[in-house]
């Protein structure tokens, strides 16, 4: 770590975004002493620490939207962003696709010169020189469990899940003509305010009393809509029918509804009536 002088103390920020304090004997301290709160070191280390957070934050979003939205993704970009501790991060040990959507291999090395470097599924280090490459949703994934068991032996830690993402199948016998799926209905909260919390912190939209999900599958934009309620906060409610739409929003037949644009409509819905209140326990 590099230290910085803040007053008669040394300060630095810790890889998980703390800062650290050590004295002038260069004993490291439990805590930054109080009277160094406004010390110039210390606010520039906790402003850098919440800009690396938020820069965390965002490069696993763009990232799982590559993925949720199936969007190619120029090989350049990933080459670029590849020195970003950041970035790599989140990136490496995904699973990545070529142009025409074969199953590669775990991302470990992207080089502006070299190319795009792959561990294959016969564990071959090998280079993609394609232009685009693709990080497919789990559900696209037909050797899905294959990859599964090859990831524990490389031992991979996916920082996005991508993996291990829960992943619902659209069943082949859906009367062709529903719009809507009631499975996690009536999953009930004391308070409207807990569900649209609850959506916040999975990183769902509210809008209109929906909770929403947007995508696009098979180049087709499409959002998936649970009902949460747009009436008082306080007010007792429950998760209603989860439908999709499409670009001009009207509702999608169930029948036509994508396979990543199920799976993660079927995910938000399941996630969202998890929480519910179960009688003698607060909803999470």
């Amino acid at each position: 770590m590099a230290w910085l002088t803040a007053g008669d103390y040394e300060v630095a920020l810790e890889p998980d975004g703390k800062v650290a304090c050590r004295n002038a004997a260069g004993r490291r301290l439990k805590t930054v002493p109080a009277k160094l709160k406004d010390d110039p070191a210390v606010v520039q280390l906790r402003r850098l620490a919440e800009w690396l957070d938020a820069h965390e934050r965002q490069c696993v979003a763009t990232v799982e939207r590559w993925m949720v939205r199936s969007l190619p993704v120029p090989a350049a970009v990933i080459g670029a962003v590849w020195a970003d501790e950041t970035w790599r991060s989140v990136l490496r040990d995904l699973v990545v696709t070529g142009a025409d959507g074969s199953v590669a291999g775990f991302l470990r090395d992207a080089d502006p010169e070299r190319g795009i470097g792959v561990v294959d599924l016969d564990g071959d280090t090998v280079r993609l020189t394609d232009a685009e490459i693709r990080i497919p949703h789990p559900v696209l994934l037909e050797d899905l469990d294959e990859l599964r068991e090859f990831a524990v032996e490389l031992d991979v830690a996916q920082q996005l899940q991508q993996l291990h993402r829960e992943v619902w199948q659209r069943p082949a016998d859906l009367d062709p003509t529903a719009t809507q799926v009631d499975t996690y209905a009536g999953g009930r909260y004391k308070e409207l305010r807990e569900l649209v919390g609850r959506c916040a912190r999975l990183g769902h939209r509210v809008r209109g009393g929906y909770a929403v999900v947007p995508l696009v599958d098979g180049g087709r934009p499409t959002e998936a809509r649970l009902w949460v309620g747009d009436y008082y906060e306080y007010d007792e409610c429950e998760t209603g029918s989860l439908h999709w739409t499409g670009a001009d929003g009207r509702p999608v037949p169930l029948a036509e509804v994508g396979p990543v644009a199920w799976s993660e409509g079927m995910r938000m819905a399941a996630a969202l009536y998890a929480g519910r209140t179960i009688e003698g326990e607060e909803s999470a």
